[in-house]
């Protein structure tokens, strides 16, 4: 009799056993998909950013000086700096994957605003896109803030 209680214990903490590996299996696999959407979404909010800043610069850009234009984004968590180089702007992102650069190339010279330059942080911004004469300055409209 004694014999089977123990076979009982036994099978009853391989099942246990069994069930916890599986619950803890897909609460993993759970864990890095969501990791992975949300840095999807990320870099999406990030494209979205890139490419309204940079198809705004270039219409101010043909309109010529002075026009200018004030435009509302949004751009997500984990920008750690955002930059200006040969005429492309350029961001740098945190993910799980370490840091990405990912550049908006424009086809018209353009350059950041030294007073009030795009700054990294999360949350929708103002950004006020001005032509210059040989270029346009970007860069954030702190008046309304």
């Amino acid at each position: 009799m004694e014999r089977k209680k123990g076979q009982v214990a036994t099978e009853y903490l391989i099942v246990v056993a069994f069930a916890t590996f599986l619950i803890l299996s897909i609460l993993g696999l759970s864990l890095f998909y969501s990791g992975q959407i949300q840095d999807r979404i990320k870099f999406n909010h990030l494209v979205n950013f890139g490419n309204k800043v940079v198809s705004s610069a270039e219409t101010v850009f043909f309109a010529g000086e002075p026009s200018k234009v004030t435009i509302v984004a949004y751009l997500p968590t984990g920008v750690e700096s955002v930059t200006i180089q040969d005429d492309a702007l350029v961001f740098v992102i945190a993910s799980l994957t370490g840091d990405n650069t990912i550049s908006f190339s424009s086809d018209v010279p353009i350059a950041m605003d030294a007073v009030t330059p795009i700054r990294p942080s999360e949350g929708v911004k103002r950004l006020k896109i001005v032509a210059g004469a040989d270029k346009v300055t970007i860069g954030e409209d702190l008046q309304n803030e």
